[in-house]
């Protein structure tokens, strides 16, 4: 006789952690393809970003958020409810802890609004990531090991390298065994939920953020105005199709344009470059880029722009 095989199992796993703590990373490696954009820079992601994975026992839908931080703007606050409104809903939390940084007040606070919400309502496992593992010897990853479990009653403790790979496979697992029995939720197949246009817009936000001074990253925003096919090269007579791809990028004073701008447009150039190999390997076409900056004056703490922008 053979034994009953295990139920298919399915669920959502939102990933957080302080800004920078390697979770947009670890969820592109977790789902094998990008689907959420990642920088060195704090405030990185701004939306939740759904990626899929598909295994034969199980579908496991992951949910990147903003990292939960002390916020010091109306944007700031905004970004730590969508965190809150996103653990309410999901079946298991996977908190991300660098080991190349001690323990600090960042992960502390994040452990405590853990706790809380566990209180709250019905328990929800919480995995510890130590990410970045690579980064470390085995003696510190150890001690930093050991200063995880001492912040809070973990379901699990798993060290992980996204770049590396390490023991990326191993978190997925155990991820799986906290999840309920249940249909898949997304086709076989699909990645990620993410609109195109909000794709769009942050792959343009990840290339404009590279090589930045610190203040730019809480002061960009990017929103895609029109993805048009160009007239006559839609592709219906089987030729490539030619989309033409219009964005606005706001900033909130003229020092920070001209950051983004650089001599002569330089800066912007290369932003558009950048930017547009990402979009045309998303859109599956040819893509004409048109970038404009302009300015939204202090809109991180005025409520009708952040409307405006999205947030």
């Amino acid at each position: 006789m053979t034994g009953t095989p295990p139920p298919f199992r399915s669920g959502f796993v939102c990933v957080v952690g302080r800004p920078n703590a390697g979770k947009s990373t670890l969820t592109n490696a977790i789902v094998g393809q990008k689907v959420a954009i990642t920088s060195g820079r704090p405030q990185t992601t701004r939306h939740v970003v759904r990626g899929i994975v598909h295994r034969p026992d199980a579908q496991v839908v992951l949910v990147d958020t903003p990292g939960l931080h002390r916020p010091r703007t109306l944007l700031g606050e905004r970004l730590n409810d969508l965190v809150r409104d996103t653990l309410s809903e999901v079946d298991a939390v996977v908190f991300c802890l660098p080991s190349d940084q001690r323990v600090g007040p960042g992960d502390r606070y994040i452990a405590q609004q853990l706790t809380s919400l566990a209180e709250s309502r019905a328990a929800t496992p919480v995995v510890a990531v130590a990410t970045k593992s690579d980064l470390v010897p085995k003696g510190r990853l150890a001690e930093h090991l050991m200063a995880i479990a001492e912040l809070g009653e973990w379901a699990d403790i798993v060290p992980v390298s996204a770049v590396g790979g390490y023991q990326v496979d191993t978190l997925v697992d155990v991820l799986v065994g906290h999840l309920p029995p249940g249909p898949a939720l997304y086709p076989d197949g699909e990645l990620t939920d993410e609109p195109e246009a909000v794709m769009v817009a942050e792959l343009v936000r990840e290339a404009a953020l590279e090589g930045v001074r610190d203040e730019l990253p809480h002061s960009l925003a990017v929103v895609v105005d029109e993805i048009t096919p160009r007239e006559g090269r839609d592709g219906s007579d089987g030729s490539p199709p030619f989309l033409d791809v219009r964005v606005h990028l706001f900033v909130e004073r003229d020092s920070q344009k001209a950051i983004i701008i650089g001599k002569a447009g330089s800066r912007l150039r290369e932003v558009g470059s950048q930017a547009r190999k990402g979009i045309e390997a998303l859109l599956g076409a040819k893509v004409y880029l048109d970038l404009h900056v302009k300015i939204a004056k202090d809109w991180q703490r005025d409520p009708k722009q952040l409307r405006k922008l999205g947030f």
